[in-house]
This record gives C-alpha cells, structure tokens and sequence, in this order.
C-alpha cells in the first residue's frame, strides 16, 4: 500500500478527476459516507448521543458535512461547528455545506476565541467529535483560535475521529509541527500519509483506517516521486506461494549460517531454527570447531558443519574456503560469531568471494563498519543487510539518535549508494532497496525488543531468500512474519515476559494467518 505525500496525494486527485472523469463531488462525498463506515464500525455505541462535526474552510471540512448530512440521515443527533467565516467557502465544501443549508440545518460559525469558548462547553457534553479542521493542505503549525481549539479537544475527554489527517499533522513529515489532535482514530482517504504510519506523529493517529474513496488503485502507483510503501497482510500473503503435492526439500532452498561463538551458540540456534521454521528446505549451520558439539546438540532438524577458528574461539580468515564449498543457495552471516581480526578477515573474504546471495548481521556488520565499501552488491550476487540503528550509524558513521532522526533518509541512500538492500530494524521497521523503494513494516511491538530476536529475523530472511530467489521479496516476506510472530507471541506472553523463544514458536501460526483470506469489506483497517 503506497504512502503518499502532500503533492501526490493532489497528483491522485487530478488524475482521477481529469484523466479518469470521477468527479470531485464524488470523491467527497464517497469520503464522507467512508469516514462515516468507520465511525458505525468502530464507535457505534457514541452515535446514541450528540456528535459534534468541526469543519474547516477547506475539502477537509466539505468531508465533514457530507459526514454531518450522512449521520443526519441515520437519525443521530449532530452539531457542525465552522471554524471560519461562511464567506469564505468555495467549491465543494460550499456545496455540501449549501446542502445542509437546503435540509434545514443550521451551521454555527465560530471566528473568534469568544466565539470558541461559548460553544466549547456545548461541544465537550457531546459523545463523540469528529475532527474535520485540517487535511494534507495544512503547511504551517496551528496559531491563534485554532491552536485553542486542537488544545481544548485534546483534555476534553471525548473520543475524535479525525478525517485524513489529525488536524495540525502535516502530510509531508512524520513530524509534530506544533500543537495536533490526539486522534482515538483517523480515517485516511485513498492512501495512507507518511505521520500516520511513523513516529512520533504517528502517536497523535489511533486506530487508522485507510477508506477507499474511489481513486483507483493505478492512479495511485502511477504518480511519479519517493515511493513509500506500507505493508499490509494482502501484501505479503500473495508473495508465498502454495507448496504442490509432489515438492521435496530440495525445492525449498539451502541455507548456510556462519553463526556462534563461545559463549554464543544460541544465536546460532536461534536463527537456524528461524530459518526451518520458515520454510528452508536444509539448513546447515557452520560454527567454530569448538562450538560444534553444542550447536549440534541443540536441535536435530538442521545439520552443523566445524570451521577453522583463532585463539578467541573465534571463525578466522581461513574458515572462507570451507563455507564456500558447502551446497547452499543462501548465505547468512552475523550472528553470535563474536568480533575480532579473524571475523573481520572472513567477512570480508565472504563478501569477495560468495557466488550465492548473502544475508548479514549484528557482528558481520560490525566486522565492516570501518570499511563500508565492501558492502557493494554485484548483479550476479545480491546483499542483504539487518542493521539495528547502531550498527547502521558505524556504517555511515553517525550515532544512533542521528539515524532515528533520519530512517528512511539514510537507508535508503546506502542502499542506493551500496546496491544493497537494508532492513534497517526497530519500531516500523524499514526496508530500502538498491531501486530506492522503501518499505514500512506494519506489524510487532515493544515486547521484542530482547535478547535474540534479530537472529531470529535473519534466519527468517534467509530462507526466504533461498525459496523465492527474490531479495525484495524475502526482506518483505521476514520482516512482517517476524512481527505477526511477535504478535502473537505478546498477545500470549505479554511484552513484559515474551522471550526470543516465545516469538519462534509462533512463527507458523504467522505464515498461516497471513495465509488465511481476508474477508471483503468497504473499509480496510491497518
């Protein structure tokens, strides 16, 4: 699902109303009578009480009175506040608001605080406020009345369905210009906009609906700038393929891991078994000599192969030619295998000398950080990056709280820059690819933020990698299941109590939920 900014989102209205001949009046009124689904949907239980609509001069407020009309036509006792002078409307906003006018409704025009605050005791006894002030138009912080307003609503304790966009959100920054509506839920119109699905405007949304208002799907992928992408279940459930009756293990890919260290073997398990649990065909795990017997006795599903290691227990530099020869269609490297010359030695023959796509982790990443130009995918050989935000800043040298500052900004110029395709994690965590697409995960939650989690990821990567032959695909394919799993696994746990093991045991639960079909609604919920 592509996430549009300001100028797109005005670019997918043209196009629909000139090129497609859906008129704008339509368009509006499809918006309101959708925000008005959710609302049925979601808050059903308010509309026995008043409703009070907040309209601005603008196609945000024109929504807001085909919602007012809708409602009125459902027999719910409805208020409409305009918060600018009627002199001032124009176009289809002045139409519907003219049709109010025709049924006999009388519209409260407020243009001044006095105004606001006789009326806001009236509007605060009300069971549910529909927030119809601002849409994509708005290009600078609220000021003045209607910084009162947004902050009136804010502590009156009333539940607020925001129409596209909390108001004081802008569409073209996941940031919070100034004060903003705190949304119990929002109702986005044709695609979702980029501080609705990241932080911190994200935290202003609540539940998000994105309500298809006719615009089709064509016109939206068609308008030219950044693409950004939200990934959603119908995504991702048709990027796997049904097994035949007939398949073997072979038909589902190799994977090899270079993975443990002393100390560190369960990383190693832990993203062996990531891998089988989704869908490798054979996973073989090749760890320092020492490690060998611990990780073979860890799980007798995939096999482990013995590498030649230094001093530290470590893998060295000469490891390189047995992992090399080892029948795989994927190589994932990082995890647990610790940090030191002989890694670094390694992981830099892997990257030289590897035929096969490879996948890289934690201290294979670690490994590079100093000489980040060997991180250069071929067009015989794709690369495959997990970075968290601080292995991400080694790599461009930067901090952590620089990164954070910039997600997709960064990952994507590497991965542009370095041809490779960057999973960079953490909340909403995203996907750049050498084209420049960005993808942002939908799915997971603060409870996996421990200990083994990302080398469960890997694995889960990997083996995608090795049954799709497609690195876009399985970046897309590990990343959300590994959410759903997540998922899944608070809902049983709790985040406080839910452990790397925890999420791995609901990895099948996940590929059978994404797998199961959605059923037809007029609104789709994210």
């Amino acid at each position: 699902m592509r996430i549009l900014n300001a100028a797109q989102m005005r670019e997918a209205d043209r196009s629909t109303i000139e090129e497609i001949g859906i008129s704008s009046t339509v368009l509006m009124e499809n918006a309101g009578r959708q925000v008005v689904a959710a609302i049925e949907s979601s808050y059903g239980e308010f509309l026995d009480g008043r409703v009070a609509v907040l309209c601005g001069q603008g196609n945000n407020g024109g929504d807001g009175f085909v919602v007012a009309r809708t409602l009125l036509q459902r027999h719910v006792d409805v208020s409409v506040f305009l918060l600018a002078p009627i002199s001032e409307m124009q176009g289809d906003a002045l139409l519907n608001l003219e049709i109010l006018s025709h049924l006999g409704f009388s519209i409260v025009e407020i243009t001044d605080e006095q105004t606001w605050e006789l009326h806001f005791s009236e509007i605060s006894e009300c069971s549910l406020v529909v927030d119809g002030l601002f849409g994509t138009g708005l290009k600078a912080p609220l000021s003045g009345m209607l910084e009162t307003v947004v902050a009136d609503l804010n502590t009156c304790g009333i539940p607020i369905v925001s129409i596209d966009l909390p108001s004081g959100l802008s569409a073209d920054t996941s940031f919070v210009p100034g004060v903003a509506v705190e949304a119990s839920m929002t109702v986005t119109l044709a695609a979702p906009k980029i501080p609705l699905v990241l932080p911190p405007g994200e935290n202003q949304v609540g539940d998000l609906i994105v309500a298809d208002i006719g615009i089709p799907d064509e016109v939206i992928e068609n308008i030219e700038g950044p693409r950004l992408n939200f990934l959603t279940k119908k995504d991702i459930a048709e990027l796997i393929e049904p097994r035949v009756a007939d398949a073997h293990k072979g038909d589902f890919g190799r994977v090899s891991l270079v993975a443990g260290s002393q100390g560190k073997t369960g990383a190693a398990y832990l993203a062996a078994m990531g891998a089988l649990k989704s869908g490798a065909g054979l996973v073989s795990v090749a760890t320092p000599s020492s490690c060998l017997s611990i990780v073979s006795s860890l799980a007798p599903e995939f096999m482990a192969e013995s590498l030649k290691e230094d001093e530290k227990g470590q893998i060295s530099g000469e490891a390189i030619s047995k992992v090399l020869q080892l029948k795989q269609d994927v190589i994932a490297c990082g995890p647990g295998i610790g940090r030191g010359a002989g890694v670094t030695d390694f992981v830099k023959l892997l990257l030289d000398h590897a035929e096969v796509p490879l996948v890289l982790d934690a201290d294979a990443l670690t490994a590079v950080s100093g000489d980040p130009e060997c991180l250069v995918g071929r067009d015989e050989r794709d690369v495959i990056i997990t970075p968290h935000p601080g292995e991400m800043g080694s790599l461009v040298g930067c901090t952590s709280d620089e990164i954070q500052s910039d997600r997709i900004g960064i990952s994507k110029e590497f991965a542009t820059t370095h041809r490779v395709y960057v999973v960079l994690k953490g909340h909403r965590t995203l996907i750049a690819t050498p084209s420049g697409d960005v993808f942002i995960n939908s799915t997971g939650n603060p409870g996996m933020a421990t200990g083994g989690t990302g080398d469960i990821l890997t694995g889960m990567i990997a083996a995608w990698l090795a049954q799709t032959l497609d690195p876009e695909a399985a970046c897309q394919l590990g990343v959300y299941l590994h959410g759903v799993a997540g998922d899944i696994a608070s809902s049983i746990e709790g985040e406080v109590s839910m452990t790397a093991v925890d999420l791995l045991g609901n990895i099948g639960e996940a590929v059978s939920s994404v797998m199961e079909p959605e059923e037809n609604a007029e609104t789709a919920s994210h």
